[in-house]
């Protein structure tokens, strides 16, 4: 890595322990895209809820979708999933911001391969943690063996 930010790994344990909602932006039904894959494995292994945003507003894996994050109703979300390029996580990341406290946002997830330094920092000004360039499903088997080792 070699952007300065380093994931704290009590972090990911705890939000991949938690049981809140995760928002997936750029989540469509494109079933051979990471992020489809990955909120199939987020539903379905850990039991989250899920709320796909994609332009189209498509219904994935049974879960009403929304063109933007302005678009979901008010209720509580633990984690912006964000599976878009480094390009545009800074807009996602904004729409977060503004949205953070009608929508109760914990956090943000940079999947693998996003890294936005400016964007992250914005995040953590307005109290909001920030997990960059790695995914839930690779960070999994590492919280779920020291969960056991305890």
């Amino acid at each position: 890595m070699s952007y300065r930010l380093r994931n704290d790994p009590d972090l990911i344990r705890e939000l991949l322990n938690d049981p809140g909602v995760w928002v997936v932006v750029g989540l469509s039904n494109h079933e051979e895209r990471p992020a489809y894959g990955v909120s199939q494995w987020l539903k379905h292994e850990l039991h989250k809820g899920i709320i796909p945003v994609h332009p189209r507003a498509e219904t994935v894996l049974g879960d009403q979708g929304y063109a933007t994050l302005a678009d979901i109703p008010d209720q509580d979300v633990k984690v912006i999933d964000c599976f878009v390029n480094s390009a545009n996580v800074g807009a996602v990341v904004d729409q977060a911001i503004d949205h953070k406290d009608r929508l109760q946002i914990d956090a943000i997830w940079m999947q693998q391969g996003v890294v936005d330094e400016a964007a992250a920092d914005r995040a953590r000004k307005a109290g909001l943690d920030v997990v960059m360039d790695t995914c839930p499903k690779i960070e999994w088997p590492r919280v779920k063996h020291e969960g056991s080792a305890r």
